[in-house]
């Protein structure tokens, strides 16, 4: 039978391949604490749910393509706060920002065409590049220097008439990278020179610690109709599976092109839309309590993979997540090791491997793993010990393959 040549293109998901080994290490009786994913175990604010469940019609009808009205006008008082001007028809509502980041991308690629993007970078952008047939070419970055921009000249000299966008993930998954404004300013620099797109992935906007500043895409004022803002309920009010993100961008005619695929897939669920509205009534003191938690879990990791022998890790500054380099022979080995194989009185974790995170066909992250702070802090110490423990007792361990 015939596959495409796009669908062959793309690849499985690093950060839900290996759900097959949890879900055997549980029937097995063990606990396994998920770091692997960026679900975080906060509580959503209870006016998603009091919105639904007063929400009365004789029939769930249709919502528009673009989205409710009530929704859209929340999302632009709420980028307003952040001093970011969009307006209600710079909006569309999308089934996550995993959909508003394949809108972008099917709208301004052609196959064979190119996005810049700091890698490592988020797993799925691969997929979303791959089923347009555009290809990602990854902008260098470091751990040691908490894996920033580099130099300008560096980013253009990677610049192609092939290149449609810049696409960020800031503040970044899975590195945790915090981009500066001289940072935005440069890449908005060549976006203008070059005439291309940015592709700014914020969702974890709410999320930078340690004094650090955010700086958005959107406060580039000067070109707020090559900016396309990517965003989601999904982390801000720990409701990923509401699936509401949305699509802004101050172009008229770049929406026009959106509303295309928005028509074709009819709308996001309505009900799911009145939650989602109701989350951006929620009081500010609610993202204030979430980023200290947040912080707090950080610190606890953090913590924790400092002391393990030839682990080596950048403290994060921003979002849930963390790029650990282990000393074992492949990453995605260990993990299944794990789970199949070590325990501590009968509890063990799961983190994502960190291949699945660099440009098809890379070695680069072979040796690396994704992990994700999201579970309660006394959980964090569990699933750490378990870490601890596995990385002495793993047969791959680099020391022992080099002896």
């Amino acid at each position: 039978m015939h596959f495409s040549d796009r669908i062959k293109a793309m690849q499985t998901s690093p950060i839900r391949r290996l759900l097959p080994f949890s879900d055997e290490a549980k029937k097995a009786g063990k606990k396994v604490y998920h770091l692997n994913i960026g679900q975080p175990d906060i509580k959503t604010p209870d006016g998603y749910f009091e919105a639904v469940r007063s929400f009365k019609v004789d029939t769930v009808a249709y919502a528009a393509s673009q989205g409710r009205d009530d929704l859209r006008d929340a999302i632009v008082e709420y980028y307003r706060a952040w001093d970011i001007p969009f307006e209600r028809g710079d909006v569309y509502i999308t089934n996550g920002g995993s959909e508003a980041l394949w809108f972008a991308v099917m709208t301004i690629c052609d196959p064979g065409d190119e996005l810049l993007v700091p890698e490592p970078f988020y797993a799925n952008y691969n997929a979303f590049a791959q089923s347009a047939l555009a290809r990602l070419v990854p902008i260098p970055t470091k751990a040691e220097n908490g894996f920033h921009l580099p130099p300008a000249q560096v980013i253009e000299k990677m610049i192609t008439p092939k290149t449609r966008a810049i696409w960020i993930s800031n503040p970044g998954n899975p590195t945790g990278a915090v981009y500066t404004a001289s940072e935005l300013e440069a890449i908005t620099a060549l976006a203008k020179k070059h005439d291309i797109y940015i592709i700014a992935d914020e969702v974890y906007r709410e999320f930078t610690y340690d004094g650090e500043k955010f700086t958005s895409a959107g406060h580039m004022k000067d070109a707020l109709d090559r900016v396309i803002m990517v965003d989601s309920v999904s982390k801000r009010f720990s409701a990923c599976g509401a699936r509401v993100g949305c699509v802004a961008i101050k172009n008229k005619e770049f929406m026009a092109q959106v509303l295309k695929l928005c028509q074709g897939r009819l709308c996001v669920s309505t009900l799911e839309q009145v939650g989602a509205a109701a989350l951006y009534k929620t009081p500010k003191s609610y993202l204030e309590e979430v980023n200290r938690e947040y912080k707090a879990r950080r610190d606890v990791l953090y913590s924790a993979l400092k002391g393990m022998d030839g682990v080596v890790c950048e403290e994060p500054k921003g979002a849930f997540y963390v790029m650990v380099k282990m000393p074992v022979d492949d990453a995605e080995k260990f993990i299944i090791w794990m789970l199949g194989n070590y325990d501590v009185n009968g509890e063990t974790m799961m983190g994502a491997p960190g291949n699945g995170f660099y440009a098809p066909g890379a070695e680069r992250g072979k040796d690396e793993m994704r992990l994700a702070y999201v579970l309660k802090k006394e959980d964090l110490v569990k699933a750490m010990n378990v870490l601890k423990g596995a990385l002495a007792a793993y047969p791959g361990r680099v020391e022992a393959i080099k002896a």
